[in-house]
């Protein structure tokens, strides 16, 4: 995109193409948050409705119910909004904003389809759980700078909590990636690609049982019930939120209810196959056709959508079900539960591969993950290739206008294709270059 608008302006505003593409996907991440809050508000009150046989959201507000949500978001932004006297003003304004932009941070670096990602990066899966992990400074702040006890107690339980289960979060996802060999999130999800039983859920039984373990620990992540006592009302009067009012704390419940979906979406990717659906359209498309390429990828985008909203739709569930967790169970169910499960299926998964032992994977492979992953690993390689020629030019013409001419200088070697790619030989003019 960016090198597409590149094109609309002259030499040495190229930037602006650059700009221009980063606005816009800024604010297709955004309308993902921002859209997907006011849907999954409208689904949590008719699947709380339905489950606990309340009338109201079932029956008031329009044709199903949406003029509920939209008279919910107006009676946020209408409301006053209120700061505590003993609060620190800097903090107490910031917490929710901190909180906001690690939640939208991290999608810039989820795939909703083959290539189509924000940015894409080789470290994407540590990427997204190392800033999706930096939400919990938004609760910190937010309870130390109520000046409140209540929401002090609750941010530094969410603290806790968040951290706690970030280990065994960790070992989950350390597994597919073992498997796909890649944390690019987009190799790990076309390995999948195929039938579904190429899922990487069905490896082998301990990436089954690995699954739950990741899902009940990106539940107790996103502070959702029933591993919500940092903002329980019975006992801390809201924890973090009590002091919070208005846009400031539905800034809170958009960064809540993005991170559900970004979860969601991580283990669609992880074990579900991402876009790639259980009937793999995606190899009767030929090569080279963008109009069929980019209907498979809207279908792919379809497929990743579903698999994400059940995955919240599954969290809404399991909230309006279970009862709600004391804090001493909290910690046993991570400590005691989580961790020893955990590393157990990740030890157990190693031995699975490192056996070659056959399982669902092996029924009908469509394609090999080895394929996929020399084809990534071939194209990382023409990028480096393409970046050396690249700097080889520039430092070509740097040295030109500088010395006036070619000098003896260290340049980039063009041909040698060997592991020292950098080698110091005379200055010549590389190939290509003006």
């Amino acid at each position: 995109m960016a090198d597409y608008f590149s094109t609309w302006f002259p030499e040495g505003w190229d930037w602006l193409g650059w700009l221009l593409a980063a606005i816009i996907q800024a604010v297709l991440l955004l309308h993902v948050i921002a859209v997907g809050a006011v849907v999954f508000i409208w689904m949590e009150r008719k699947i709380a409705g339905r489950i606990q046989d309340r009338l109201g959201p079932t029956r008031t507000g329009g044709k199903f119910g949406w003029l509920q949500t939209l008279a919910d978001g107006i009676k946020l932004l209408s409301k006053e909004d209120l700061m505590p006297r003993d609060a620190d003003p800097l903090l107490f304004k910031l917490a929710p904003y901190i909180s906001l932009a690690a939640s939208f941070t991290a999608f810039l670096a989820l795939p909703f389809a083959s290539g189509w990602v924000g940015v894409r990066l080789n470290i994407a899966l540590f990427f997204v759980i190392a800033v999706l992990g930096l939400e919990v400074f938004g609760v910190i702040l937010a309870g130390y700078g109520s000046g409140s006890k209540w929401s002090l107690f609750g941010g530094m339980r969410q603290a806790a909590q968040v951290v706690s289960y970030e280990v065994p979060l960790g070992i989950c996802v350390v597994v597919p990636v073992l498997i796909s060999g890649t944390m690019d999130l987009v190799t790990i999800a076309d390995q999948q690609s195929g039938l579904f039983s190429n899922w990487l859920f069905f490896h082998d039984p301990f990436c089954m049982l690995l699954f739950w373990v990741y899902f009940t620990c990106g539940i107790a992540s996103v502070n959702r019930a029933p591993f919500d006592l940092a903002e329980a009302e019975s006992e801390l009067v809201s924890g973090f939120l009590t002091e919070y009012s208005g846009i400031r704390w539905s800034l809170f419940f958009m960064a809540e209810y993005g991170s559900m979906f970004l979860v969601s979406g991580l283990a669609a990717i992880l074990f579900f196959g991402g876009w790639n659906g259980p009937i793999p359209i995606f190899f009767w498309v030929p090569e080279g056709n963008f109009t069929l390429e980019t209907l498979a990828n809207l279908v792919g985008l379809g497929n990743f959508l579903l698999k994400a909203v059940i995955g919240v739709v599954v969290m809404m569930w399991v909230r309006w079900t279970l009862p709600r967790l004391r804090i001493d169970q909290v910690i046993s169910m991570c400590l005691k539960y989580c961790v020893p499960i955990a590393a157990f299926c990740f030890l157990g998964s190693v031995l699975w591969t490192a056996l070659h032992i056959p399982f669902l994977n092996d029924v009908m492979p469509m394609q090999s993950r080895g394929d996929v992953r020399e084809g990534w690993v071939q194209d990382i390689d023409n990028e480096m290739k393409q970046l050396e020629k690249r700097l080889a030019t520039e430092a070509y013409e740097l040295n030109s206008a500088v010395e006036g001419g070619p000098q003896q200088e260290a340049q980039t070697s063009l041909e040698d294709d060997s592991t020292d790619r950098v080698a110091l030989i005379p200055m010549q003019q590389p190939e290509g270059a003006q």
